[in-house]
């Protein structure tokens, strides 16, 4: 008998150490949490013949837990919600958690004992399972706090259950060091794509072109915010060049280490905006195969350019806001609370008062994001510096299509100078690549405008006219765009540059009537 109990013994302990090396070498191959319950519930049920009750993981704080894997076959007797069980939040103060991380080894909790102690949830919950004991466990990797690990059996050997929690420890810490160099890659990537499209697309300013009134007005709004954190709204037409402005100020904030990240509101599709600003976790919807970051989180510690904000829908401002006011998040499908740092830079090309009175723009989110408004001046009120820039457009296409052209004829300035520009620098710009593509000396000598209206050809084709007519037409001009005013603050006179009584003078010796500009 001696002999068969010993041969038993020694069989039981080479089973067991084959199970334990079985499942060294299936945590050595863990990359994945997936791969990771599986070799769990296959060692808990070849050694201890239990299953997982609940695998808690510490919060990034170390006082919060969150639910991390447990079996649901294990609770099938006890009929309970297990989303409900999922979404239970923990932390290093809940008694039973508490006793576990003070311990060095294993606590055994038996069930009854418990039930006329405190009566707890976790007890009946415990009882409902139907084993005697409930066995609590620290997972740590050297001085860091990993996770808690609990199981339900009636009786465990507490040798084997160390040995399996160092392990499964290890295994955990892997894995989220595989998940934090994942992010950082796909961080990388995005930043990556970022840059290949700021040297794709944005202008290799210096410094931004333009000296003027109305331009020195906005060097001097930038310079006070600049080095603030403060959230700066860029108004303007489209096309006067609100992202260059976006990107002057962060680039002389303290955090143009980092890269701005830019977000174009008009262009998310609206089921797909949430996603794209604060990121999903994997499998939080069809198609959602990987976590992702969201702009929020790839813009931390840096600055977030949203650019046409007045376009985004009304169920997005509720959730922008929240994150502007609180600097926290959560990613679609995560319980995650994520804390970030982000400066914020808004842009539009509408009134965005005009919105919010007609309902389409939340009243909050403006206020919070009209903390520093800076108007940018659309090239009509700054066509002095039209040369500057037509120059500087000229010198940049001749270097990318290897032309060779030195000066812009005063023919071709007549006509910059004599166009409206319903589309701004941005007009100017490609108005500018054509013209120098279609130039075939050293000297630009014409502008290939868009073909005139009936509407504007009386305005723009004033250099064709006597010098009388020319000024009667610059004054019907200047009075359209003060919407009939004649004198005081916006009136025609300022715009002018002339005393009130002087532009009623010209105007009676014109015959200019009030049909003509009201």
């Amino acid at each position: 008998m001696a002999n068969i109990i010993t041969n038993e013994s020694l069989e039981s302990k080479n089973n067991e150490q084959s199970v334990l090396l079985q499942f060294s070498n299936e945590i050595a191959g863990v990359r994945t949490k997936e791969d990771l319950q599986l070799a769990i519930i296959n060692v808990l049920r070849d050694l201890l013949d239990t299953k997982l009750a609940m695998l808690n993981i510490f919060d990034d704080d170390g006082i919060g837990l969150s639910p991390y894997m447990f079996d649901r076959t294990l609770f099938e007797k006890a009929e309970i919600d297990f989303d409900k069980m999922e979404a239970v939040k923990l932390d290093i103060h809940e008694p039973y958690t508490a006793q576990v991380i003070k311990s060095d080894c294993a606590i055994i909790f038996n069930v009854e004992e418990e039930l006329e102690k405190t009566n707890s949830g976790f007890a009946q919950l415990w009882k409902k399972v139907g084993f005697e004991n409930a066995y609590g466990a620290l997972l740590k990797v050297g001085n860091s706090n990993v996770a808690t690990m609990w199981l339900l059996a009636d009786k465990l050997d507490p040798s084997i259950l160390k040995g399996i929690c160092s392990q499964i420890s290890v295994a955990i810490a892997n894995i989220q060091a595989n998940e934090k160099l994942l992010l950082y890659k796909q961080q990388l990537e995005h930043e990556n794509v970022y840059l290949k499209e700021q040297i794709k697309n944005i202008y290799n300013f210096t410094e931004i072109i333009g000296s003027g009134k109305q331009m020195q007005k906005v060097y001097h709004l930038m310079s006070l915010v600049a080095e603030s954190n403060s959230t700066v709204l860029i108004l303007g037409e489209t096309g006067t060049g609100k992202e260059l402005i976006a990107r002057a100020i962060h680039n002389a904030s303290h955090r143009k280490d980092k890269l701005m990240i830019k977000v174009n509101c008009a262009a998310m599709p609206a089921n797909l905006i949430e996603s794209e600003l604060f990121g999903h976790e994997k499998g939080a919807f069809t198609g959602a195969t990987d976590r992702r970051l969201g702009k929020f989180e790839l813009a931390n510690n840096s600055t977030l350019f949203l650019d046409e904000i007045g376009e985004m829908p009304l169920e997005a401002q509720v959730k922008l806001l929240r994150v502007i006011q609180e600097r926290e998040l959560e990613r679609v499908g995560g319980k995650d609370t994520i804390k970030v740092d982000v400066r914020i830079i808004a842009a539009t090309n509408r009134n965005l008062e005009e919105e919010v009175a007609a309902g389409r723009f939340r009243s909050d989110l403006f206020y919070r994001l009209n903390v520093f408004p800076i108007y940018l001046p659309s090239l009509r009120e700054r066509m002095e510096d039209v040369e500057a820039l037509a120059n500087f457009f000229v010198a940049k296409y001749n270097k990318n299509n290897g032309k060779n052209i030195n000066r812009i004829a005063p023919k071709a300035l007549q006509q910059l100078h004599s166009y409206l520009w319903p589309g701004n620098v941005r007009e100017l710009e490609h108005l500018i690549e054509r013209s120098v593509l279609m130039t075939t000396d050293s000297i630009l000598r014409e502008v290939y405008l868009p073909k005139k209206t009936k509407k504007n050809d009386a305005e723009e084709n004033i250099f064709s006219k006597s010098l009388e007519e020319m000024e009667r037409l610059f004054i019907i001009s200047a009075l359209k765009r003060c919407n009939g005013k004649i004198s005081g603050a916006g009136g025609a006179a300022e715009v002018l540059d002339i005393p009130g009584n002087t532009l009623h003078s010209k105007m009676k010796k014109l015959s200019i009537t009030k049909s003509e500009y009201f």
